[in-house]
C-alpha cells in the first residue's frame, strides 16, 4: 500500500471539501436560516449518497480494469480533461459567496436527509466527477481494485463529513469572517483552481 498517494487523497478532498461549492454553500445556508441540527440533517444525506457512488465506480471501473489497462488509463485522461475543464469553470465564475436564503425553506430533519441523498445520488456531476477523481489515486498493486475504491470512498465521505460539519456548527462565523474579508471568495476559488489542476497532473504521471 503507498499511503503517500492516500494521504494526497485525503489532502485533495479537504481542500475541495473547504473549498465552497453548491452543496457545502447549502449546508451553510441550511444551518444559518434553520440552526445547526438542519445543517447537520443535509451533511449525512450528502454524504450518505456517495455511498452509491462509490458502489457504482468500485464495481464499474474495477471491471474495465480486469478487461484492459489501455481504456483504463484512457479513462484517466479524460479525468484529467475533466479536472482541466472544472478549473477552467471555476476561473471563469465570479468569486462572490452567495448566502441566499432563499435557497433554504424550513423543512423536517428527516427531509432534509432526503433531500441531501437525493440531491447527491440524482447529480449526474458528482458520478462524473468521481470517476475523474478516484481512478488516480488508486494505492496497491496488490489489493482488489473493488476495496481500494471503498476504501477511497470512505476516506472521502469521512474527511468531507468532518468538514461539512464544521461548516454548519460554525455557519455564524463563517459568514461573519467572507462578509468582513471581501478577498476570502477569491482566495477560495484560486484554492479550487490549484486543487483541481494539481490533481489532473497527478493523474496523468505515471505510477
Amino acid at each position: 500500500m503507498n499511503y503517500d498517494i492516500l494521504l494526497s487523497f485525503a489532502l485533495a478532498t479537504s481542500a475541495l471539501a473547504i473549498s465552497p461549492g453548491p452543496d457545502n454553500i447549502y449546508v451553510l445556508v441550511q444551518s444559518i436560516t434553520n440552526g445547526k441540527a438542519y445543517g447537520l440533517a443535509t451533511v449525512c444525506g450528502l454524504i450518505t449518497g456517495c455511498i452509491i457512488h462509490t458502489t457504482l465506480l468500485a464495481f464499474g471501473v474495477s471491471a474495465i480494469i480486469k478487461a484492459n489497462d489501455d481504456i483504463f488509463f484512457g479513462i484517466k485522461v479524460l479525468g484529467a480533461v475533466y479536472l482541466l475543464y472544472l478549473a477552467f469553470r471555476v476561473y471563469k465564475s465570479h468569486s462572490q459567496i452567495d448566502f441566499d436564503s432563499d435557497s433554504a425553506p424550513k423543512k423536517s430533519l428527516k427531509a432534509l436527509f432526503i433531500q441531501g441523498f437525493f440531491m447527491n445520488v440524482l447529480n449526474p456531476k458528482v458520478t462524473i466527477f468521481f470517476l475523474a477523481f478516484f481512478p488516480g489515486f488508486l494505492f496497491s498493486q496488490t489489493m482488489n481494485t473493488i476495496w481500494q475504491f471503498y476504501i477511497l470512498g470512505g476516506i472521502f465521505m469521512f474527511v468531507s463529513f468532518i468538514i461539512f460539519s464544521a461548516i454548519a456548527l460554525l455557519a455564524g462565523q463563517i459568514k461573519v469572517f467572507t462578509l468582513e474579508h471581501k478577498n476570502s471568495g477569491l482566495v477560495f476559488k484560486w484554492l479550487q483552481i490549484v486543487v483541481f489542476i494539481g490533481i489532473a497532473i497527478f493523474i496523468l504521471l505515471p505510477d
